[in-house]
């Protein structure tokens, strides 16, 4: 069966939620039966996010494969609970390399080397790349930026040639874009609705549907609007309102029906037995998750301790793997974000003392860093549930090498070169690299799991799979001192015996890991690490009498347009 393409794009502003429309359209597809693949092509020049400030780009998503993605990779794998890969995200950067790595091997064969057709060419191999495989019945293509982005136009002229190549019947474009509500006229406009679909026409495409962006209902007379200037049928209008969780949107989508403009078009014969298709999609399970997410039955506090707290996406499968992992006990995590470099001895009480578990994110560079060695140092002392991810685990070995082994000044050599206990180290195959991008320990690696530790008792499993992000390791050196004193490492790679999992035995739930669980947590599907974190957290919530009541979800949408902004 020909594979689909669905390329979604976006005008007027950036961030209006391609990556969560994608997300949720999949789901929506995913949910008929068919085998759904989502991917997302952006236009800067960066070979990857891997090398970018959060405040830059939010978080960077880490594939099985070891790619280093754009965060929409995240609610992909988490709405689709399907892994994605190195073909799942592309850059204009990784393009051009590829095209001028071709160029100087002499593939083109002498020719002058142009964006029409050599980089089109490139963007259409990798747009076409996951349907060829033949895994996929539908693949949905996220375009960054907004339509009239200069860097996005060779983007759409690949998708204007795939166009015609492939057909209409095996293509769709959908168009995301803003529909403001002036409060001074007290109406929702259209015209820069109308303004992006004829800025998308003047590069040869033609929406299929009009994906209307707005904090209020769409009425029937904008609907109608929007049908006859943009050229689409009314019923290809599609409203897609602020919702109270990301995790409505399926259904919203769904009560628009956007399935079955879809699937009518792609699958006009689905009712016939040859058809993998289904007439409807069975949500059954996400609405079971939708009602118990909506209706927990009690909040717990828990800190997050990092450098880049003030941006509410770095941290974003942090965040949402608590929101899932809270779930199946219908229990709602208020996160309390702790900025890693307002911790002192003077404050820690202050920041940690009403919190029911510590996690410390992980992260890059030496701003911050003592305060993450101190949050572990206070959760450990007072035995708070506490969970160190990558530099998080780092910082638990750290603090305890100084304040229970007595290794005054042991540090990690990311920050102290010189520390006479060099407890955490550069991997020995990372010394005699000096390029940034794409070289640190990425991907997915084994960990043996050690019987009747708490890992085992987690887990359920002697070996799992997890990815990493990371060039510093526990040294091995030092690392049997530590047993000695009580810590325990009950997690190793098989083949390099790098440690993996720490925890200490003696406390409630003290546990740090090398890798970012974080990645493999889906829609009803929490890691099992996060949901026992959770757990131990809510226990600990009812001794200390930290369990409050349940609060409607803080929306953090702003007015889209007013004459008051």
């Amino acid at each position: 069966m020909q594979t689909k393409y669905i390329f979604v794009t976006g005008g007027v502003t950036s961030s209006l939620g391609k990556g969560i429309f994608s997300a949720s359209l999949g789901r929506l597809l995913s949910d008929r039966g068919l085998d759904v693949t989502i991917q997302k092509f952006d236009p800067y020049i960066n070979v990857d996010p891997g090398t970018m400030n959060p405040y830059e780009h939010g978080e960077v998503y880490v594939t099985n494969d070891g790619a280093e993605t754009d965060l929409d990779l995240g609610h992909y794998e988490r709405f689709l609970d399907q892994p994605t890969s190195q073909a799942n995200n592309v850059t204009t950067g990784r393009v051009y390399m590829e095209v001028i790595s071709k160029e100087r091997e002499g593939a083109y064969l002498g020719k002058t080397v142009q964006v029409v057709p050599h980089i089109i060419d490139e963007i259409k191999h990798w747009m076409l790349k996951l349907g060829e495989t033949g895994d996929y019945d539908v693949v949905i293509t996220e375009i960054g930026g907004t339509v009239g982005d200069i860097e996005g136009q060779p983007y759409l002229e690949a998708i204007r040639q795939l166009r015609n190549e492939l057909g209409p019947r095996n293509t769709m474009i959908a168009h995301l874009t803003l529909i403001p509500h002036l409060r001074a006229a007290g109406e929702l406009k259209t015209k820069p609705t109308q303004h992006s679909v004829k800025e998308l026409l003047a590069h040869g495409l033609q929406p299929d549907t009009i994906v209307c962006r707005s904090e209020r209902s769409i009425t029937a007379e904008v609907r109608r609007k929007i049908s006859l200037f943009c050229n689409v049928e009314e019923e290809a209008v599609i409203q897609m309102l602020d919702a109270e969780s990301i995790y409505e949107v399926p259904l919203l989508l769904r009560d628009e029906g956007t399935g079955e403009l879809v699937v009518d078009r792609f699958y006009p014969e689905r009712g016939d037995e040859n058809e993998k298709c289904s007439d409807t999609p069975d949500l059954s399970d996400w609405i079971g998750f939708l009602k118990r997410l909506k209706n927990p039955e009690e909040t717990i506090p828990i800190a997050l301790v990092g450098k880049y707290v003030e941006h509410q996406d770095a941290y974003k499968s942090i965040t949402e793997s608590f929101i899932l992992a809270g779930v199946p006990d219908e229990v709602q995590v208020e996160v309390k974000y702790v900025p890693s470099e307002d911790l002192s001895p003077d404050t820690v009480e202050s920041q940690l003392g009403d919190v029911a578990g510590v996690l410390v994110a992980p992260g890059f560079g030496d701003r911050g860093v003592e305060g993450k060695i101190l949050a572990a140092q206070y959760a450990r002392e007072h035995d708070v549930p506490f969970f160190g991810i990558c530099l998080g685990l780092q910082c638990a070995i750290v603090e305890f090498s100084r304040h229970v082994c007595g290794w005054d000044g042991a540090h990690s050599t990311e920050f102290d070169e010189d520390t006479a206990y060099p407890v955490i180290d550069l991997m020995e195959e990372q010394k005699e690299i000096s390029d940034k991008g794409g070289t640190m320990r990425l991907g997915q690696y084994d960990c043996r799991i050690q019987d009747d530790s708490r890992a085992h008792e987690i887990y359920e499993a002697d070996m799992v799979q997890e990815r990493h992000r990371h060039r510093y390791e526990v040294n091995n050196v030092l690392r049997y001192k530590l047993l000695e004193e009580g810590m325990r490492f009950s997690g190793v790679n098989p083949d390099t015996d790098l440690v993996e999992i720490m925890e200490l035995p003696d406390k409630r739930w003290f546990l740090g890991v090398q890798f970012h669980p974080e990645y493999r947590t889906t829609v009803g599907d929490p890691h099992p690490l996060f949901r026992s974190f959770v757990r131990a957290c809510t226990a600990y919530a009812h001794e200390e009498d930290l369990v409050t009541s349940p609060q409607p979800p803080e929306r953090k949408a702003v007015p889209l347009a007013s004459v008051d902004m």
